[in-house]
């Protein structure tokens, strides 16, 4: 006894050889040529027919060349059909598809995936992550004041809050970073950041190890730097410099002042004590 699932082979090769036969859809290359160019935007955009594909029982794909710019590799497919004993192929369905040396575009990734740090731009507004491994629930009050007053100095009743995981990975961030210890400007600087008077300590645990610059004439104001970071404007250093005041600014000339000159006309006497350098007198 032949099972179904033995005979499923056999039974395939015998539908692939009548669809390969079938003359009715063998031969309606024009219908699928013009089924293609109905659907591109110019009919030349339609190219050489490259053959048939017999898909199933009364199921063939015509396929024709891409001939536009910018599409090597590509071809229409085709899809024709017809009914049991009919004599006429009705169009499926008209595809671009790409072939084995198709250019295609890179995979599509998420832009939520993509983005990187930087691109956020004014008007940005990143998705909410509800399981966002750098976050964890805030504090909720209780009603013991004096529990409740250290939790609201702390700004712990917020939703969520930082949690220790997103709070390493700061750290490491920062650290490594351009205002950690290794910084060009922080190794040439003949002291570090925790001997500055500049220097505000971030508070908790991040305090241990951080805080952030007050000094206008720093390259790091208003930035989180690391103790052990840098810079030539520290508060305890000093140069030799000329005098004992700031180098004065260089003097500014105004190009848009007019300056009038009262220019007296010459006279007749001007002339004759003019040099003749033509006759070599004076």
């Amino acid at each position: 006894m032949v099972t179904a699932a033995a005979d499923a082979p056999g039974r395939a090769r015998r539908v692939s050889a009548r669809a390969r036969n079938d003359a009715v859809l063998l031969g309606a290359v024009d219908l699928a040529r013009a089924a293609a160019e109905d659907v591109a935007e110019s009919p030349s955009d339609v190219g050489e027919h490259l053959g048939a594909v017999a898909e199933g029982e009364r199921l063939m794909s015509h396929r024709f060349a891409a001939a536009m710019p910018g599409y090597r590799g590509w071809h229409w497919t085709v899809t024709l059909a017809r009914v049991p004993r009919g004599r006429s192929a009705t169009v499926c369905e008209v595809e671009l598809l790409p072939g084995d040396e198709a250019i295609l575009a890179p995979e599509w990734v998420p832009w939520s995936e993509r983005l990187r740090p930087g691109d956020l731009g004014p008007g940005d507004t990143l998705p909410y992550r509800p399981d966002d491994p750098r976050v964890e629930p805030g504090w909720t009050e209780m009603g013991d004041e004096e529990i409740d007053d250290v939790a609201r100095e702390l700004a712990l009743t917020r939703a969520r809050v930082l949690s220790p995981a997103g709070r390493d990975a700061a750290a490491e961030r920062w650290y490594r970073g351009s205002h950690g210890p290794t910084a060009p400007v922080a190794v040439a600087s003949a002291a570090e950041c925790m001997t500055c008077a500049f220097l505000v300590p971030l508070s908790g645990p991040l305090g241990q190890l951080f805080g952030v610059c007050a000094n206008e004439w720093s390259p790091d104001d208003g930035k989180v730097v690391s103790f052990d970071h840098g810079c030539g404007a520290h508060s305890e250093t000093d140069v030799e410099r000329p005098g004992t005041e700031w180098p004065a600014d260089a003097p500014l000339i105004d190009d848009h002042v007019i300056e009038p000159v009262e220019l007296r006309a010459a006279s007749a006497a001007d002339a004759e004590r003019t040099p003749d350098t033509d006759a070599g007198t004076t």
